[in-house]
């Protein structure tokens, strides 16, 4: 599958029945609510299994219009996703759901390789074997790189190898082989993403911005793994909403993009700002908490967008910016996932094993 691509711009793939997995969640939602919007004429169905970082609130904005359906399922039973595409007559599949979360993925790696792999596989197999499949549309994660040994590392473009450390990252990686090898063999026309962290409203408060705010919220100091120095690169979920409304029109079977932004921060560097716009900067000092690393922590992820740049994309929202609007956000819609308690504690706890549905891909 290669990366390589000569885009005509005015030749824009339009879809007419979306089945977009996942969309319930972080991602999946915003870009669900972006389409159906905005694109009337199109068919968005939703199809999701309500999992533990999933919620129907996050939809609620589209849930009476008449272009939207929902559809309650896993991505892992081949005979309702069979059902459902040929039912709504599907031309086009954007795949977010996943298990995303890389400390539950220590402990809990099977419903990983349940859901990332077997979950991919099944959509694959039905997308073949059904007729008018137009676009499979893989989101995947700039996990599957591995990390950036270093702060002058070289942006990782498309072509780089691939090297996941951690369970999670396996699973991406896997899935993406297969997805890979549909293409070439099946013909299927599939189109992969990997993507930087992502955060904004809608994301479950296990992932880094949301969990550190609501336990600022809460009146806790935030739990920092190790010294805090590893870094992210972070995208408002509104911009790579954007993103895939670009890949969906714009990108050619066989290509893969990388979704990536400039805001390469320190973990470190994200606690003290959501300190600060909370207003808290007098407790600075006691509201951070430093607790034991993960098993593995990547230093640092650096992917080079420049494909997905010569297709029109841009980010637009700023850091500054972004991180109040999430805040405000998380301030006015608190009790959205109802109980968070096992998602606010430093660790996953062992036992704690969250089944497939969504994806935040990051």
């Amino acid at each position: 599958m290669s990366s390589s691509f000569q885009a005509n711009l005015d030749e824009d793939y339009i879809p007419q029945n979306i089945l977009l997995t996942g969309g319930a969640g972080f991602i999946g939602s915003h870009v669900a609510i972006l389409l159906a919007k905005k694109y009337p004429h199109y068919n968005i169905v939703v199809y999701d299994k309500l999992d533990y970082c999933s919620c129907l609130d996050n939809l609620d904005e589209i849930s009476r219009l008449k272009n939207f359906k929902f559809v309650k399922g896993d991505i892992s039973s081949p005979d309702l996703v069979s059902y459902v595409m040929a039912e709504e007559h599907i031309d086009t599949i954007m795949h977010f759901a996943a298990q995303t979360h890389v400390d539950n993925s220590f402990g809990n790696s099977f419903n990983f390789t349940q859901s990332n792999i077997m979950g991919t596989h099944v959509l694959l197999e039905a997308a073949k074997c059904h007729r008018g499949m137009r676009r499979f549309i893989h989101v995947s994660t700039d996990e599957v790189y591995g990390e950036g040994e270093t702060f002058e590392t070289e942006a990782m473009n498309e072509e780089h190898v691939l090297e996941p450390t951690n369970p999670y990252a396996a699973t991406k990686a896997g899935a993406e082989f297969l997805v890979k090898s549909y293409h070439r063999s099946f013909k299927l026309p599939c189109v992969i993403t990997r993507g930087n962290n992502v955060y904004g409203p809608h994301q479950f408060p296990e992932k880094l911005i949301p969990k550190f705010t609501n336990q600022l919220l809460r009146g806790r100091p935030v739990t920092l793994h190790g010294d805090g120095s590893n870094t992210r690169n972070f995208l408002y979920v509104e911009d790579v909403a954007r993103a895939f409304e670009v890949i969906l029109h714009k990108a050619k079977p066989g290509m893969i993009l990388n979704i990536g932004g400039a805001n390469e921060v320190s973990n470190l560097e994200v606690a003290k700002k959501l300190i600060t716009i909370l207003g808290k900067e007098d407790q600075m000092d006691e509201l951070i908490s430093f607790v034991p690393d993960r098993k593995f922590n990547d230093l640092r992820y650096t992917i080079n967008s420049g494909k997905l740049h010569q297709l029109g994309w841009k980010e637009e929202m700023s850091w500054e910016e972004g991180l109040k609007t999430t805040v405000e956000w998380f301030t006015k819609y608190s009790g959205r996932f109802g109980n968070i308690e096992d998602a606010l504690v430093a660790h996953p706890r062992i036992g704690f094993a969250p089944g497939s549905s969504v994806s935040n891909e990051h």
